[in-house]
């Protein structure tokens, strides 16, 4: 039963999404113990969830002092968020570190081709200097799949990664920067570039390093440093094993397998109207053997086509470095 995808990776319409989701469902109910504690509590069993909008949102608190596992079967490995200095880090236990694999090449190529047509560069101190990020793991694997020569993490080397850019971009290769906010922040006030052929993405994070900035703001700045049209954005988070993607406009776009929606701030069990502010619920079919249903605290909206974005968080919500920019 462990192994058995429920048709993840390709769902081809809303019917076979949402069977895809019911019968996840049905498979964590009986196999991840915290969550159908949580669904009994709420009356919500597999007799009586049959539609996608019946599925209870695990609180994603829970990741912090529940462990959240359909199995008993040792991790192949842990990842834990990064959070504040006393804060409780949230725990992600992956049985299968094989489907995370899965799941963010498929991502990413879904959005931008594949891996190995890029050479992948990684501004990320501050997820580099910490154990148990799966930012750090996703990024490392994409640069083996990649195979270039000049793949590498940057920690405080802005001088070479300034170098590297500029090689790469009068080469025409495809190139991919992905950086924490800050530390990309830090190198356009270091250098101004001129790229046409580099994608700068950024992960989201001001670690308590700078001031916090709306996402327009970063935008425009890191536009302006490394003269780009756009900066795209990664949303993800440590107790997902999937990612959507922004290329650019500031509204996130899911893989098949995923899918967001908002609930009622006042009404937790009730998804919001297409357009409307509310707490992003995510459904991350990836996440088969853990939870794939997560009420997360970020606020934002869902659209008709699918997408979403980001507004800020929930004001008692703990500081995280997720892709949150504030309001």
């Amino acid at each position: 039963m462990l192994e058995t995808n429920f048709g993840i990776f390709d769902p081809t319409g809303k019917q076979s999404f949402e069977d895809s989701c019911l019968r996840t469902f049905e498979f964590q109910y009986s196999n991840t113990k915290v969550y159908k504690e949580f669904c009994d509590h709420l009356g919500k069993t597999p007799t009586t969830v049959k539609s996608i909008f019946d599925i209870p949102f695990l609180p994603i608190e829970f990741f912090k002092s529940k462990k959240i596992i359909a199995s008993n079967k040792k991790p192949d490995i842990i990842y834990s968020s990064s959070g504040t200095t006393g804060s409780i880090q949230s725990q992600h236990y992956v049985i299968d570190i094989n489907v995370y694999k899965e799941s963010f090449k498929r991502g990413f190529e879904f959005f931008y081709g594949p891996i190995n047509d890029y050479c992948i560069l990684a501004l990320l101190p501050a997820y580099l200097e910490r154990q148990g990020s799966s930012l750090i793991y996703m990024v490392n694997e994409m640069m083996l799949l990649s195979g270039h020569p000049k793949n590498g993490f940057f920690l405080y080397d802005h001088k070479k990664l300034k170098t590297i850019l500029e090689e790469l971009d009068g080469q025409k290769q495809k190139t991919l920067l992905i950086g924490v906010s800050f530390a990309l922040l830090d190198f356009t006030e270091e250098f101004q570039l001129d790229l046409l052929n580099t994608v700068i993405m950024e992960t989201g994070g001001m670690k308590g390093r700078k001031k916090e900035i709306t996402r327009e703001e970063l935008h425009k700045y890191l536009s302006i440093g490394f003269g780009v049209d756009q900066i795209h954005s990664e949303y993800g988070m440590t107790e997902l094993l999937s990612q959507a993607y922004s290329q650019g406009n500031g509204r996130f776009k899911c893989p098949p397998w995923m899918k967001v929606f908002a609930r009622d701030t006042e009404d937790p069990l009730s998804i919001q109207k297409t357009g409307k502010t509310g707490g992003l619920n995510i459904i991350d079919l990836a996440n088969k053997n853990s939870c794939s249903f997560i009420a997360t605290q970020d606020l934002g909206r869902f659209y008709e086509d699918g997408s979403f974005e980001v507004l800020g968080r929930f004001d008692n919500s703990d500081i995280r470095g997720c892709n949150l920019m504030a309001i």
